[in-house]
Parts: structure tokens; C-alpha cells; sequence
């Protein structure tokens, strides 16, 4: 059985350059399309939170334009619907080790970057999965959680790996890009990743040893399904 730790941010908001809070919270298609995956593969799910919060959705993710449409607008928020009691039920993610789980995963939307990308004891988990050679998958705006990762003499620990994330320019075309108080791919070619990245709003996935990282909410489904593929395969070749 394979265990997941589904980290989801707490945040209801982004604070922004000049101090104003914007709403958001987890996209809801980088949550419930990795989520239904793993629920298809038999995987055991856990979801935490810091402090074992509800997280919220950024509703922006639930507006038709933003779904692909009326009906994928409907969908997710049938599946978001189901997913409530499970999300008003999440565990305390300070309370989790990662000796307990065998992959990690953490959805976008711009709630990480206000939480987990400053949260010193995510970035210790994070670090405890990668020493056990445990998947650790993150999608969108998701890897800015990577930030707060340190090897013990202060390196960061994904300097030198290849990964994606959400791009400056789909930033600039979201319309938040003049407003953010940093964009998540500088950042992260300023500490040291290899940064790749795909057509604009198309799917890529990265993958670098045990770090699999996914550029869009288009990415979602893409980025699960290869992380359920690649657990199956470690399952096949440990076996007798």
C-alpha cells in the first residue's frame, strides 16, 4: 500500500508588493485531479495542513474561464464537494514525519508562496523525504514550498535540479505579474534550479531524481499519472 502525505497550504491570501492581501488558496485542479489519480491507484491519502487549517480553493480556479469551461467549472466543483469533509478533516503537517508515508505532494495555486515557501519545519519534511528517497511531486505554483529546503550547512537542497514550476511569462499573462512581490520561477533560478519549462498553459513535467514538479494546472493529471507509473515500477523491481 502506497501511504501519500497530501500537503495542502493554509493560506487564504498572497500578500502582494504593496501590502494588499489577494484571495486565494489551492487551485482546485492541481488538488483534485492528483487527489482522484491517487484515489485510483489505491493509494492511502492523508491531508494536512499547517496547523490543520481547512484550506480553502482560490475561487478564481472554479470561474469557467479559468476551468475550461462550464462544465469542468461543474466538475471540480461536484469533486470539491465530496473532498469537503476530507479537507475540514486535515491532519497538523508539523505533527507528520515523512518516515510515515511514501510520497509527497503538494497542490499550487498562489497559497504556498505565502506559507510554505517561509515554513522552516515544511522545509525540514521536505528535506527528510528526499534523504529517504521518497517521491516528492509539486505542481504549478507549488514548488515555491522548495524554497524553504536546506541541507544542514545552508545549501539549498534542490540546487542543481532540474524542475518546473509556474513561468514568469504565465504570470505576466494571469495578470498578477506587475503585483507579485517576487515570481516563483526567478526565484528559483536565483537559488540555484535548473529551471525548464513548456509552452505557455500546455502540460510539462520535470522530473530529477526523486523531485517531480509540473508547470501548469494543465500539468495536474500529467504529474500524477507519471508519479503513480514510476511508484508502480519501484513496486515491480523490489519485488522478488
Amino acid at each position: 500500500m502506497t501511504d501519500v502525505l497530501f500537503a495542502v497550504s493554509a493560506a487564504d491570501h498572497w500578500t502582494l508588493q504593496d501590502g494588499t492581501r489577494h484571495p486565494t488558496g489551492f487551485w482546485a485542479e492541481e488538488l483534485v485531479e492528483p487527489y482522484t489519480a491517487f484515489v485510483e491507484a489505491g493509494y492511502t491519502i492523508t491531508v494536512a495542513t499547517p496547523g490543520g487549517r481547512t484550506p480553502v480553493v482560490d475561487k478564481a480556479s472554479l470561474e469557467p474561464e479559468a476551468a475550461g469551461g462550464d462544465d469542468r467549472a461543474t466538475a471540480l466543483n461536484a469533486s470539491l464537494d465530496e473532498l469537503r469533509p476530507v479537507l475540514a478533516d486535515a491532519a497538523t503537517l508539523e505533527d507528520l514525519r515523512a518516515g510515515d508515508f511514501d510520497l509527497l505532494f503538494v497542490p499550487g495555486g498562489h497559497a504556498p508562496m505565502e506559507d510554505l515557501a517561509v515554513d522552516e519545519r515544511f522545509g525540514e519534511l521536505v528535506r527528510q523525504f528526499v534523504e529517504f528517497d521518497k517521491i516528492v511531486a509539486m505542481v504549478c505554483h507549488a514548488p515555491a514550498a522548495l524554497l524553504s529546503s536546506f541541507e544542514s550547512g545552508g545549501r539549498w537542497l534542490f540546487e542543481g535540479y532540474k524542475l518546473t514550476a509556474f513561468t514568469n511569462l504565465e504570470e505576466v499573462q494571469a495578470g498578477l505579474a506587475d503585483k507579485a512581490p517576487w515570481l516563483l520561477q526567478d526565484r528559483l533560478q536565483e537559488a540555484g534550479a535548473l529551471f525548464s519549462s513548456g509552452d505557455v498553459w500546455e502540460p510539462h513535467v520535470v522530473v530529477d531524481r526523486c523531485l517531480y514538479t509540473g508547470q501548469n494546472p494543465a500539468s495536474s493529471r500529467l504529474l500524477a499519472d507519471r508519479v503513480v507509473a514510476d511508484i508502480a515500477s519501484r513496486d515491480g523491481n523490489r519485488s522478488p
